[in-house]
């Protein structure tokens, strides 16, 4: 069966991680991703990173369930393409600095001439005004200025610490992803599209807030340290690898107290209740990490799941994919590429009954449906030979 966004044509002009990831999502769930890349190199993510035969692991998974087509926008013939193309979509997503799409002439309201209800979507980095607006962009600076950096530091003092991850990218791709379903679902409801705009400073911060930024809520009783200023990482050494364990609830703190054969714990004033536990939460962690250093992580395992306290072991990076829990969910799948050979990648995440999301192809090569593309959309051999050899 079709997917939930089947008949959704989105035409995708973002490179790098935030927007080819947002539409990779929407890809998976069944709209129809035509991504137009430039001659000659196309996205940069192309070429960053391990590869295989030319295709880099990571534009493998970011830009799957997708159609790759070549345009030089610089070329009326290019030009004249794209327009055709956009008169046919649901969706426009660009990712350029803000006013570059405006000198190029794709701007909201050009695009919006071909296609009077197309969704308008526009991502940046810092936003559209202000004095970082049109500053390039990469994931660091958003850790940097979102506070992220500050929150991952140890303990809340001293140096922070960049996250190893590009979460900034990955979680402006979800919030755009979000943000154009709901636009799409405001349009059947109205029949008008609209210009959705989103930084990846907003999202950054606004994911972080709720707890990363806790001290910064209640006006006039502002902390300046952060809560993780309170805890340690939970990373705890065992006889033979790593793990971790938490108890929150005066229930978890019983049962991690017994499965540690540390009863006695439980008679200690600073830990009878949460906000105690918090208070000395260096102490309590401290006393946990000495224990739990004297048996295997299995038998931790085992004690701390009896007494329902929660846990699980740290995975080396090649062990994710053998869990137990992981191989139960049927989370990773494995698929050809024609260039790469044989891949591994987890599906869609989110489960869908009736209109299954699937990882609808492979990543594309740079220009691999640009002459089915434009015969879809009624272009001649004569023509699509004019959009110059580099597309063909």
């Amino acid at each position: 069966m079709p997917g939930p966004l089947d008949g959704i044509r989105v035409v995708d002009l973002t490179t790098m991680i935030s927007g080819p990831l947002a539409t990779q999502v929407l890809g998976d769930q069944g709209a129809d991703i035509i991504k137009v890349e430039s001659p000659g190199a196309g996205d940069l993510v192309r070429y960053l990173g391990a590869s295989r035969d030319g295709i880099t692991a990571t534009f493998a998974t970011a830009n799957r369930s997708k159609r790759s087509v070549v345009l030089d926008l610089k070329r009326p013939t290019g030009r004249a393409a794209l327009e055709k193309l956009v008169a046919t979509a649901d969706v426009f997503v660009q990712n350029f600095r803000p006013g570059t799409v405006d000198r190029m002439g794709l701007g909201e309201d050009a695009m919006r001439a071909l296609a009077p209800q197309l969704v308008y979507v526009s991502i940046s980095g810092f936003g559209e005004t202000g004095p970082y607006a049109h500053k390039r962009v990469y994931d660091p600076l958003i850790q940097a200025l979102s506070g992220l950096a500050t929150i991952q530091g140890n303990r809340g003092a001293g140096r922070p610490r960049m996250m190893r991850l590009v979460v900034p990218d990955k979680v402006t791709a979800i919030t755009a992803a979000q943000a154009i379903t709901a636009a799409l679902f405001a349009r059947e409801r109205t029949g008008a599209g609209q210009h959705v705009r989103l930084s990846m400073l907003d999202a950054m911060v606004s994911l972080a807030w709720a707890e990363g930024m806790a001290g910064q809520t209640f006006v006039g009783k502002e902390v300046e340290q952060p809560r993780n200023a309170l805890a340690q990482d939970l990373v705890y050494e065992t006889a033979d690898g790593w793990m971790t364990a938490g108890a929150v609830s005066n229930s978890e703190w019983r049962g991690l107290a017994q499965a540690l054969g540390h009863p006695e714990w439980l008679d200690d004033e600073r830990f009878k209740t949460p906000s105690g536990r918090v208070a000395y939460a260096k102490e309590r962690l401290d006393q946990t990490a000495d224990v739990l250093k004297t048996r295997t992580t299995e038998e931790w395992l085992q004690r701390l799941d009896t007494e329902q306290v929660p846990c699980a072991p740290i995975l080396g990076l090649g062990e994710v994919a053998a869990h137990p829990q992981v191989q139960a969910n049927q989370l990773i799948q494995e698929m050809d590429h024609p260039v790469a050979g044989r891949l591994r990648m987890p599906r869609p995440a989110a489960h869908f009954d009736t209109t299954p999301a699937r990882i609808e192809r492979h990543a594309p090569l740079l220009g691999e449906h640009t002459n089915e593309v434009c015969r879809e959309l009624g272009m001649s051999d004569a023509e699509i030979a004019e959009l110059g050899p580099e597309t063909e």
